[in-house]
């Protein structure tokens, strides 16, 4: 596959309201399945907001795919695209992760990542195992949020192989925030750096700033944060990993 166009849904999930995440969800991904993206990227922990443990636990947390994720991988068939989600998930012995999770255009589930640096999420357990995810025969690197706050995660996904990596996040400035962590991991892997990030606010923690950018050889090729629920679709070759779009097109929501 050459050229594809590949859509950031920078969305502002409610930490609790699953339901309504999950609304959000489905209507951001039809919105950039009209608008004939191929991949459709999400935030981390879309599904849930990112501080969702002191309103709902995490009780309601399951194995995935579960009934809804399921019914999301049917629509993709008639909606022919593939979707990064960010969704919590029970692992078989019971542990719970932050993950992202992969649904190719034929509703297959391709893979999954879970996050490896979770210390700050006192919920989750910390995945262990960082492997690239083939996609439209493309080796994608998935690394969640502060996964690419040192260069072990990136630098491990490019050794095996990765050609693209994707950040699905939850990061916006302010203590803690984001100093220049993803341009570094592009620069130091070569590859370029794809960040969807989100906007809103949590219980400690706002994203009104946080911005989600297209990197690659450590340059911010297009960045954008908004107020509100927005689709950014742009244009890629997965051949030469270049951008060929010169901004996103921006639907609000």
């Amino acid at each position: 596959m050459g050229k594809i166009k590949i859509a950031l849904l920078h969305l502002l999930p409610i930490a609790g309201d699953v339901e309504y995440n999950q609304k959000l969800i489905e209507q951001a991904i039809h919105i950039a399945s009209n608008n004939n993206a191929k991949w459709i990227i999400t935030p981390e922990l879309c599904v849930s907001g990112l501080q969702f443990n002191h309103k709902i636990g995490t009780g309601w947390i399951n194995r995935q795919p579960d009934a809804w994720m399921s019914n999301l991988s049917r629509k993709l068939k008639n909606l022919k695209s593939t979707v990064f989600l960010g969704c919590p998930e029970k692992g078989s012995n019971g542990e719970l992760y932050n993950a992202v999770f992969v649904i190719d255009k034929k509703g297959h589930l391709l893979g999954k990542q879970r996050k490896t640096n979770s210390i700050i999420d006192d919920w989750s357990a910390s995945g262990d195992v960082t492997e690239p995810i083939k996609t439209d025969n493309v080796e994608v690197g998935i690394m969640i949020c502060a996964d690419a706050y040192t260069k072990d995660i990136a630098y491990n996904l490019f050794e095996k192989g990765a050609e693209i990596l994707i950040a699905p996040s939850s990061w916006g400035p302010g203590l803690h925030g984001p100093e220049g962590e993803w341009e570094q991991r592009s620069l130091e892997t070569g590859l370029p750096v794809i960040v969807c990030n989100r906007t809103g606010e949590d219980e400690t923690v706002r994203f009104w700033d946080a911005e989600s950018m297209i990197i690659k050889n450590g340059v911010r090729l297009l960045t954008h944060k908004s107020k509100q629920s927005a689709i950014l679709t742009f244009e890629w070759d997965l051949q030469s990993m270049e951008l060929i779009s010169s901004h996103f097109d921006i639907d609000y929501i």
